[in-house]
């Protein structure tokens, strides 16, 4: 029975002996060797490594890993709200309104055709309020002048385009009414609350204002992946403006008197008012409402000179005023006392780049060219300015969290220069980052950000392994010897310690739904970042020790050279000192002051090449030289 039962026991264990056979193989065979590589060519390793992440920002700053704020998951719903002009009747609001239920008809069947399957659920129209968000200055429009449709699609995986594929073929299909002044349509999704587009206007009167907020909803209207074009700016019902004419004011009136005299005859004036027992009364006199008819002002008869009864004569309003009909606005916004409006609207995230392309171009030509043409101001709010405040926000955070841990591991390691060391794999961990989300295809979003700031924790957790157990080493052997044993000992904790996460996150990867879309880049630059961590770090930490050993010898030689031993090594250091503030001066120095690099380095671009290929050519040689003595060291060291 104790045979049988020590087999059985001895077959169970068989696959994990064969594993920690074979790690141990791994580490003894090659990660040691490999490790005596990286310490003897630690130079050129973190050379590598920071030409390596040179590589990865270059493809956030060309273009090919888009940045955007908030990846909005979209909830399937879409509305469309209109609002008519002042003078529309009820039938043009339900002529519009049957305009909008057949165009909706319409691309729906449109795209049951293309895509097998039509996207509208249902819809509902109302005619007498909006729906969802609704429309700014509405309070201010006869209900019967308002309408909406709210439009529910199909579950978003079961159709391959977003809603705002469709609000895009609804807008554009939607024809246009005489008497239709504003009609919004709108895809709706989670996330901040701020309009992709919200652009500030100011500085100008409100007339001149409305119009540049309509030239730049022309400009914006051109892009199909715009919707919701808005401003809250809108224009209120009939109002009469009333003008002096030089009779007038031969008369000695003024507007300030003519208005007082209107309103006392429009509105009724307080004759008298009385305790009515626990409440006040109040006696008006008022026009009877048959004097009140539309010929009110060509009838007018306006008192002039005193006022003392048997005074002054009764002349015609309308020989001492002009009078203009025109539409006025309904709300004016000011903020510290300066008229602002507001063009907000929504944006088409479903292709970041193009997303992208449209901002840049609205920021750079569109804004300017406004600014141009009215003479008035622009700022960038709504998301804009929530993406800002985030940024900051997380500037502000990393900041002090940074700040933080290297007072923390200040105090652990009872150094200041160890933190560095430490913490210098951080930045290392945009790597992984910007590379996961250039293969899957996924924008940098607030999200990615997010997951930076978790990946330090972990990045920073598997760096205090190794310097920790190095330190320890160190203490009875020499640093490299210390730097080769323990990376070599803490290689399982390390990888362990990544892959748990690593592994557990990889299947969020694959995750198809589109409600769980906009958690993608957390999961990327978790993945990625300490997938790409875990290498880095064993390659840049002991690197940047073994290169602070060296740093350290040079600095306790260049203190003894200049404590006046070695004069002649005093005057080489001088001398190399001040060629190297004169070539910074003549080259960096140059760019800060002017903006542009001294003639005379930009003068011959055949010397430049030349230089350049020299350059390469002894870095080939040197890499070359590097690799043969790096398989010799190996050889020696398996020997």
């Amino acid at each position: 029975h104790a045979v049988a039962h020590a087999a059985k026991e001895h077959w169970y264990d068989w696959p994990s002996r064969q594993v920690n056979k074979g790690f141990r193989v791994f580490r003894e065979r090659i990660f040691r060797p490999m490790m005596a590589g990286v310490i003897w060519a630690r130079y050129p390793v973190i050379a590598g490594v920071i030409l390596l992440l040179a590589s990865q920002a270059v493809l956030f700053i060309r273009g090919d890993v888009q940045w955007r704020f908030f990846n909005a998951p979209e909830q399937g719903s879409v509305t469309a709200n209109f609002a008519m002009v002042p003078g529309a009747t009820r039938a043009d609001t339900f002529e519009v309104m049957r305009r909008l239920q057949t165009t909706v008809d319409e691309v729906g069947a449109q795209f049951e055709e293309e895509h097998g399957a039509n996207p509208v659920a249902y819809a509902i129209a109302e005619v007498g309020g909006t729906s969802g968000r609704g429309l700014a200055g509405q309070e201010t429009k006869e209900t019967f002048q308002l309408g909406s449709i709210a439009i529910e699609l199909i579950d978003a995986d079961s159709r391959p385009y977003s809603s705002f594929t469709f609000v895009s073929a609804l807008q554009e299909a939607m024809p246009q009414h005489p008497m239709l002044e504003t009609i919004s349509f709108r895809g709706w999704r989670g996330g901040p609350g701020g309009d992709a587009i919200d652009i500030e206007l100011s500085g100008a009167s409100s007339e001149q204002l409305k119009s540049a907020a309509e030239a730049l909803k022309t400009q914006l209207a051109q892009y199909g992946e715009v919707s919701a074009l808005e401003d809250n700016l809108t224009y209120d019902k009939e109002e009469v403006v009333l003008e002096l004419t030089p009779q007038g004011q031969a008369l000695g009136l003024t507007i300030d008197d003519l208005g007082q005299v209107l309103r006392a005859r429009l509105n009724g004036i307080e004759a008298a008012s009385f305790p009515d027992g626990p409440r006040s009364a109040t006696i008006r006199v008022e026009l009877p409402e048959g004097e009140l008819t539309a010929d009110f002002l060509d009838r007018l008869l306006v008192r002039t000179g005193s006022a003392a009864p048997g005074e002054g004569v009764y002349v015609p309003l309308a020989d001492i005023v002009t009078v203009e009909s025109r539409t006025g606005f309904s709300t004016i916004r000011r903020e510290n006392g300066i008229r602002v409006v507001s063009v907000t609207g929504d944006l088409s995230e479903d292709d970041p780049a193009r997303a992208e392309e449209i901002s840049t171009e609205i920021r750079e030509v569109i804004l300017p060219t406004l600014q141009e043409n009215f003479g008035i101001s622009t700022r960038m709010a709504g998301l804009a300015e929530d993406e800002r405040n985030f940024l900051s926000d997380a500037l502000t955070g990393l900041i002090l969290c940074l700040a933080g841990i290297y007072l923390t591991l200040s105090w652990v390691f009872s150094s200041w220069s160890r933190p560095v060391v430490v913490m210098a794999i951080i930045p290392f961990g945009l790597v992984g980052t910007i590379w996961g989300h250039y293969i899957w295809d996924v924008p940098l979003s607030m999200f990615s950000v997010v997951g930076l700031l978790g990946m330090v924790g972990i990045v920073i957790n598997d760096s205090i392994v190794l310097v920790t157990t190095i330190d320890e080493y160190s203490e009875d052997r020499g640093l490299f010897p210390a730097i080769i044993d323990g990376t070599a000992d803490r290689l399982r904790p390390v990888i362990l310690t990544t892959l748990t996460t690593v592994l557990g996150l990889a299947p969020l990867l694959y995750e198809t739904s589109n409600q769980a879309q906009f958690l993608k880049p957390t999961v990327i630059t978790l993945v990625y970042g300490l997938g790409f961590g875990l290498v880095l770090v064993l390659l840049v930490v002991p690197a940047l020790l073994a290169i602070g050993h060296d740093f350290g010898r040079t600095f306790r030689a260049v203190r003894r050279a200049s404590s006046g031993r070695a004069p002649g090594m005093q005057a080489v250091l001088g001398g190399v000192g001040i060629s190297a503030l004169a070539w910074f001066g003549a080259t960096m120095g140059a760019v800060i002051v002017t903006g542009a690099m001294p003639a005379i380095m930009g003068a011959s671009t055949s010397m430049a090449l030349a230089f350049a290929a020299f350059v390469a050519g002894v870095s080939v040689i040197v890499f070359v030289g590097w690799a043969l003595a790096a398989l010799r060291f190996a050889r020696q060291m398996r020997a």
